[in-house]
């Protein structure tokens, strides 16, 4: 199986280093990949937003399976224009993938689905958008309508910081995606992220992990792309998880079929649990990152045969085989993000670290520069490691940590402290 992986980042490095553990694999480009994966599969120049040019690329190099990694293609519908080439893809249709488009969308999807979520408000104006704020009082939450790569949410704790959101998203900080808000209820509890394989008839949860948003210990200071994760999630208990399939997951998918616009790829549902009851935060229509890396970590080669079972319309009958481990990924990022940071600082130590089943560096904005690796992005690695328990995962992962030299970068020392405290 000739395999194409679209994406550049630890997402994409992950499910790379999952797809190579499976020996049906003959063939992999990853367009356009980073330093770290380009040790160990082939990467390409493409534009991953343009279906055509990605049909074309798979024609010529004989693809037969295509894994969409982020968001921005899912949305552009290159995956509408790979199923019109019949060529195997894992991903939504452009349909579906409002679902992480249009947060708005997804809002009137919960309603049809009777899906248990924070009560909100829809805006296209900054004036009643305002009114709203000061009539409901803070906390609360202000999310930019469109895709916005993971920062166009704020958890604003005050009403000034809320009325700031509101003028920075109508003001075109996050572009066209803040042209509509939607003002949420700020929901109290633990928050979890459960993702589960649709094929558009069958369901099939393969795992559950924890994120970590904020830039600092302790879950302070900027929202960010995450941190860091681990899985399992402590918080996300068979009980609940079940609860989420029944009362979230599954209506929705029965919404989104009847609309005729049925779901097939991975479902990542953002949760929030508080007394025993899950209501749904966001649902993203691809893996998440961090939330990836320890998944495939802990999937290794069977992540593959579920990617093309659910692309084939063939989960039903299929389980996940967990092994009991756990696994913990620490984002090492550069100085000042998720503010203005510098590229082109040299990492060191890289070569020294073990590559193995249970430690891996997972690298997400990186490139060589005369022999070098070096830094290209704000979050740069996911340090990542396998234990039997999360403590054993923790203190590899760490240890791996130590072993980097890299003075223009930081990572939280904290991850998992939830589940560990």
């Amino acid at each position: 199986m000739n395999i194409l992986i679209l994406g550049g980042g630890g997402r994409e490095h992950a499910l790379a280093w999952a797809v190579m553990q499976n020996p049906k694999c003959d063939k992999l480009i990853v367009a356009p990949g980073n330093a770290g994966i380009a040790q160990i599969a082939e990467c390409a120049v493409l534009d991953i937003e343009d279906g055509e040019r990605v049909v074309d690329f798979c024609n010529v190099n004989a693809i037969t399976f295509v894994i969409i990694g982020p968001e921005a293609p899912l949305a552009a519908g290159v995956a509408d224009a790979l199923e019109a080439a019949n060529i195997l893809c894992f991903g939504p249709s452009q349909a579906a993938a409002k679902l992480e488009a249009s947060k708005s969308f997804t809002k009137e999807i919960c309603d049809a689905a009777q899906a248990p979520t924070a009560a909100y408000a829809r805006f296209t104006e900054a004036a009643p958008a305002k009114d709203y704020i000061r009539d409901e009082g803070a906390p609360i939450v202000v999310k930019a309508d469109g895709l916005a790569a993971g920062k166009g949410v704020i958890v604003a704790m005050d009403e000034d910081t809320a009325l700031a959101a509101i003028d920075d998203m109508f003001g075109g900080e996050f572009g066209e995606a803040g042209a509509e808000v939607v003002i949420e209820e700020f929901m109290e509890g633990e928050e979890g992220s459960l993702f589960v394989l649709s094929d558009g008839e069958t369901l099939l949860p393969i795992g559950t992990a924890q994120d970590h948003k904020r830039v600092g210990d302790g879950d302070t200071g900027f929202n960010t792309g995450g941190m860091g994760a681990y899985s399992p999630a402590p918080i996300l208990s068979d009980e609940i998880v079940a609860k989420a399939m029944d009362e979230i997951v599954a209506p929705t998918m029965r919404v989104m079929a009847g609309r005729g616009m049925p779901y097939k790829g991975v479902l990542y549902a953002g949760l929030m649990i508080e007394n025993g009851q899950p209501r749904l935060v966001e649902y993203n229509v691809r893996f998440g990152d961090p939330e990836c890396q320890v998944l495939m970590m802990r999937l290794g080669a069977q992540a593959l045969d579920l990617m093309v079972a659910c692309a084939e319309g063939a989960l039903d009958g299929r389980q996940v085989n967990w092994a009991d481990d756990h696994a913990m990924t620490v984002v090492m990022a550069a100085n000042g993000y998720p503010g203005a940071y510098e590229k082109g600082s040299v990492i060191g130590g890289l070569d020294d670290l073990p590559e193995d089943s249970s430690h891996m560096v997972f690298h997400a904005g990186t490139k060589v520069r005369d022999g070098k690796i070096t830094a290209a992005g704000g979050r740069v690695l996911n340090v990542t490691a396998r234990g039997d328990s999360l403590k054993a995962a923790r203190d590899a992962a760490y240890k791996m940590i130590d072993g980097i030299d890299w003075p223009e970068g930081f990572n939280r020392t904290d991850i998992g402290w939830r589940a560990l405290d």
